[in-house]
């Protein structure tokens, strides 16, 4: 992630009102003193990621900020994203949230482009994975 960050955990649980709820990454940058929530998302970003995120930010806040930190950051990487429907989706929100695309093939060196998984088939992967649940 860069300079600061400290990794927390994987799939991060969070009990809340007698339920469970997982974070995809957690980390704590030393710098900025504050949480910071990475939601991944194998498809299009949707407006329903940015409510749970909020959720998220809002119970890591309560459950795990020390008074002296700052309040959490959150970040959404996902496969895709329309600008307009992201605006909209944070537009009234006050907790700071990020919305990233990711491009994984772009970015691979061409030796190993064909060693690894094309998208396509990590995104079979994930959902079949995601109906298996």
């Amino acid at each position: 992630m860069g300079i600061g960050f400290a990794f927390v955990a994987s799939q991060y649980r969070l009990e809340v009102g007698g339920s469970d709820f997982f974070v995809d990454l957690l980390f704590y940058h030393l710098k900025l003193r504050c949480f910071v929530v990475v939601e991944l998302k194998a498809k299009e970003f949707e407006p329903e990621f940015a409510g749970k995120m909020n959720f998220y930010l809002a119970a890591i806040d309560d459950l795990l900020r020390h008074p002296d930190d700052r309040p959490s950051i959150g970040l959404i990487i996902c496969k895709t994203k329309n600008q307009i429907i992201a605006e909209y989706a944070l537009r009234n929100s006050t907790t700071p949230i990020g919305i990233s695309e990711y491009r994984l093939a772009e970015s691979l060196p061409a030796d190993l482009k064909g060693s690894l998984p094309t998208i396509e088939e990590r995104e079979n992967e994930l959902r079949r994975a995601h109906d298996a649940e």
